[in-house]
């Protein structure tokens, strides 16, 4: 009820202002919950594998409700220790480990793989988490966290220093504001593993500051099978709760577009003309089903659907397989958000928002993988498409407003279609009992296509002078026709009072690497190896924003009595041929003005890299293992604005790492690392084109004067594996990261919300701790009825510090200013940031703990999950550009999350079943970023709560 009235509030103010009829009242019979306004409405106001190998009668499932295939099972039994490890496929991968290792015999082959220090989610890990994509799954890795929409952080490094592989091949992003892949586009379903490596080697690419994440798709089943689930969920802050939606095109509830936003050639050619779109064009946008803000009163529930086969046939001596995997989903959230800023050093609220936001979200993935096994040899062709478009609708009310005449409304409608597809060939050779050779190519394309991104803004007017309303201009108009309690005016307050924009980005990635390693003959095992990659990636990114306007004189708002129109009465053909009817009819029409704020509207950008590497892998001394490596990296990376000089950044890199493991015993080892990498800009960040985070709500712009960073990594660790699927480690880390690229916050304007650009800082400093413990405890003495059930316990803990270099160095302005002596371009670092400041997304602790009981003899699971982050900076405050001193940082609180997964496996109609039941968020975390100021005064950027998830779901297998 508390949160019913939550909403009831913020509508009640929002329809108050807004007639006549800002919103709408949904009629139903739409798939997404809304009417269609073609007819206007009536207004109205890594761990190792958990437990023993499933059997027959068990199918693990990954999503909610979804089932996972049998090759799934059969990696989750191959990942128990002492037998084969879990499927992975990464670039350069060693033979026999046990060759090298021939102390640690107690020790899982997961780890005797690899000299670096990684952690392995098997298929079992990933079910027994209950999550329903990869990045959720692997925030129960130790050290990592995940942040906005999918994007892991690995020791609170930015997700800049982490890097997405697939089968060991790097992944575009379809995010234009990040460098690296969001995860949660991956459902679990067709990941067979996910390897976290933490320390660097020389088979992967030079980009490494945290960690690496290579994900493996699912390759080669073990036997035929058919299996298909589907899954209910609810959110109790968001179904069958009030919400704002648009009615858009019949096929949004899919996340595919029918027509509705087809972008029509004279947007795309406006920029090469005056600029200038006249009411007759106008007129031939998508008008109603894109403008009209809508309620629904009872937002729909979650749901999600897999179906995936394979099968394996036997050619002669080798094995031929096929897997394929189609899901979809389809989920609600709303956030009542509260949104404040201040730019006084005692933080006194300036504009003091309430934002109704929910986003539809619907996601569709599909996989294809062809196998073929012939000795010790593996080729794999493996397809992934993945489509995730989120439909986002908001209305913000300022309950204060920078402004002594009015409040202010503003709402935005918004369509986000983010596309990957991958297509890529492996083949992993043993050409004798010394020679191995690994070959991988891939293709992949990225798009983001955000057409129709319109926002408005309204201004009620509360002055009354005689029983007289001013309006626009002072312009007296009789009290009975406009009421404060009752209408919105556009105003030429706001430039624009309207716009909309169209944004494209289309990515291709072309990567190919070969790799070489040789068993020498000698009395201790020594490896050599060597490769070559390739990679070209090639990005064409447009953002083209148009403002409304009027054609008598360039005004920013029509008159009287059409600046009191809806939206899409506003863009009608009556308003758009007759904006000034005070004036006249048909004296002036409403047009689009093209316009490129804080830079290019569109660019074109590229990075082609050539790098080698050669590595040898010894055992020097009984025990004592040693890799050490150096790789070698050519990188031209440029980005070419329209109309603008081109950005280039050329540089050869070598980049030496070592890694030495000591198997002092039969079941521990020390290992130490040190090695050094780099972080290139992404396009975005090098790019003067401004964008929206529909995520933080909050708009971003990039910096052509950045350059490379470079980190120097250092590690030491300590594994004690003390029984079978039982451990305790324990590692401390170091980095120091030369000229690393930081946000900087500023304020525009006095209507303008904060925003964010990017520079390099002179240098900054990350050290921590993490320790881990993985327990099994036998319940047999409880009873017969628990003679197979077992108690599972991890818990691990990372505490990270970091501080940033912010002395008087030069370094490039957010603003291009010039400042301080510096270069054009340039100021001291001390005027955008404070030196000692931690870095952005750091979290000080992090905690994960999961808490279970199962059964070793069938599918039966209860496992307590939870998670703790402690507060870390996700944007910087407003810098001291202008000398008037800092803002604090904004500083999220991530605090507690608890959930609880339920699996049941169960025979039923002459069938197997797995039940699952899963209940998120039971402490409902709020989510929160602020500022807090000396003065004691809180300024809340971004508040809402967040909902209690509770999910049903069945899957079968035949």
């Amino acid at each position: 009820m508390q949160r019913r009235h939550a909403y009831a509030t913020l509508l009640l103010l929002t329809s108050q202002l807004v007639s006549p009829a800002v919103l709408a009242q949904t009629g139903g019979g739409s798939p997404t919950g809304s009417t269609p306004p073609s007819t206007p409405p009536i207004s109205t106001t890594g761990t190792q594998p958990d437990t023993a190998a499933p059997t027959d009668a068990q199918t693990p499932t990954t999503q909610s409700g979804t089932p996972q295939s049998q090759a799934a099972q059969g990696q989750a039994a191959q990942g128990q220790e002492g037998d084969a490890p879990v499927e992975v496929s990464v670039p350069g991968a060693s033979g026999e480990p046990a060759d090298v290792v021939v102390v640690g015999r107690n020790i899982p082959n997961t780890v005797k793989a690899t000299a670096q220090i990684v952690s392995v989610l098997s298929t079992a890990d990933i079910a027994r988490t209950g999550e329903g994509d990869i990045a959720g799954a692997l925030t129960r890795v130790t050290g990592l966290s995940v942040v906005g929409g999918g994007f892991v952080f690995v020791r609170g490094l930015g997700d800049r220093y982490s890097s997405s592989l697939l089968n060991g091949s790097p992944l575009p992003s379809p995010e234009p504001l990040r460098r690296s892949v969001p995860l949660d586009i991956f459902p679990t379903t067709i990941v067979g593993s996910a390897l976290v490596q933490k320390t660097y080697s020389v088979n992967y690419p030079g980009e490494f500051g945290g960690g690496v994440i290579n994900l493996t798709t699912k390759a080669l089943p073990d036997k035929n099978f058919l299996s298909a689930g589907a899954s209910i969920g609810a959110d109790d802050a968001t179904t069958s709760e009030l919400g704002y939606t648009y009615y858009g095109g019949k096929a949004d509830w899919i996340g595919f577009d029918d027509g509705t936003r087809d972008v029509p050639g004279f947007i795309r050619n406006a920029a090469k003309g005056n600029g200038l779109i006249p009411a007759a064009q106008v007129a031939q946008l998508s008008n109603a089903s894109t403008t009209l803000l809508q309620r629904n009163n009872q937002l729909p529930a979650n749901w999600s659907a897999e179906v995936s086969g394979g099968s394996v046939f036997d050619v002669g001596s080798s094995r031929l397989g096929v897997i394929a995997s189609l899901s979809a989903s389809n989920t609600w959230r709303t956030r009542l958000s509260t949104q404040q800023d201040s730019v006084t050093e005692a933080g006194t609220l300036r504009n003091d928002f309430r934002t109704l936001l929910t986003d539809n979200r619907a996601v569709t993935n599909a996989l294809v993988g062809l196998g073929l096994e012939f000795g010790e040899n593996t080729i794999r062709w493996s397809n992934v498409y993945i489509h995730d478009t989120l439909k986002q609708a908001r209305g913000a009310a300022a309950t204060l407003y920078n402004n002594p005449s009015g409040l202010r409304f503003q709402q935005n409608t918004s369509w986000f279609e983010r596309q990957l597809i991958e297509s890529q060939l492996v083949g992993e050779f043993k050409l004798t009992d010394r020679l191995r050779v690994d070959a991988r190519g891939a293709y992949a394309n990225s798009k983001r296509k955000a057409p129709y991104e319109r926002q408005f803004d309204y201004l009620c007017s509360n002055r009354t002078t005689n029983g007289l309303e001013i309006v626009n201009n002072n312009e007296p108009v009789p009290g009975d026709l406009f009421t404060c309690n009752g209408a919105y005016q556009v105003t030429g307050r706001f430039t624009p009072f309207a716009s909309i924009i169209f944004s494209d980005l289309n990515e291709d990635l072309w990567t190919g690497q070969a790799d070489l390693s040789y068993k020498l003959d000698t009395d201790r095992p020594f490896t050599l190896s060597t490769g070559y990659f390739y990679s070209d990636t090639d990005r064409q990114s447009s953002r083209l924003q148009f403002n409304y306007q009027t054609s008598l004189g360039g005004g920013t708002a029509p008159g009287y009595p059409v600046n009191l129109l809806r939206p899409d009465y506003l863009l009608g053909p009556d308003a758009l041929f007759n904006a000034c009817p005070q004036i006249g009819p048909g004296a002036c029409t409403i047009e689009l003005q093209f316009n490129t704020p804080l830079g290019a509207y569109a660019y074109d950008a590229g990075l082609r890299i050539h790098a080698g590497y050669a590595q040898a892998e010894a055992e020097a001394l009984d025990g004592l293992r040693a890799v050490i490596g150096v790789r070698y990296e050519n990188a031209v990376e440029t980005v070419t604005p329209i109309d603008t000089a081109t950005t280039r950044l050329k540089r050869d890199y070598f980049l030496p790492a070592a890694t030495l493991t000591w198997n002092f015993a039969p079941n521990m080892q020390l290992r130490g690392s040190f090695s050094k990498t780099i972080s290139r800009p992404q396009f975005r960040e090098l790019a003067p084109q401004q964008f929206r985070d529909p995520d933080s709500d909050r708009l971003f712009f990039g910096n052509p004067l950045l350059r490379d960073s470079q980190l120097y990594n250092l590690e030491g660790r300590y594994e004690w594996f003390f029984g079978r699927d039982q451990r305790f480690t324990a590692a401390g880390f170091y980095k120091r990261i030369d000229n690393p690229i930081e946000q900087v916050g500023f304020y525009t304007g006095a209507d303008d919300r904060l925003q964010t650009g990017f520079t390099n800082l002179p240098k900054a400093t990350l050290y921590g701790a993490e320790v881990e413990v993985q327990k099994y405890l036998p319940l047999v003495s409880l009873g017969e009825a628990f003679a197979t059930r077992r108690l599972f316990a991890l818990a691990n803990y990372t505490y990270t510090k970091s501080k940033i270099d912010a002395g008087g160095q030069c370094v490039p302005n957010v603003l291009n200013q010039t400042l301080g002596g510096c270069a054009t371009g340039y100021g001291p670092a001390s005027l955008q940031f404070r030196d000692g400041a931690s870095l952005t997304g750091q979290s000080d602790h992090l905690v994960n703990l999961q808490l279970g009981i199962d059964d070793t003899a069938s599918l039966s699971q209860l496992t307590a999950l939870f998670n703790y982050a402690s507060d870390r900076v996700t944007n910087r405050g407003p810098a001291n550009l202008s000398g008037v001193g800092f803002q604090p940082d904004v500083v999220e609180r991530p605090g507690i999350r608890l959930d609880l997964v339920a699996r049941q496996g169960i025979e039923a109609f002459g069938g197997r079943f797995e039940i699952k039941a899963e209940a998120r968020n039971l402490t409902r975390t709020r989510y929160r970023e602020s500022q807090t100021f000396s003065s004691g005064n809180e300024v809340f950027i971004n508040r809402y709560n967040l909902g209690r998830i509770f999910t049903l779901g069945v899957s079968t297998t035949f």
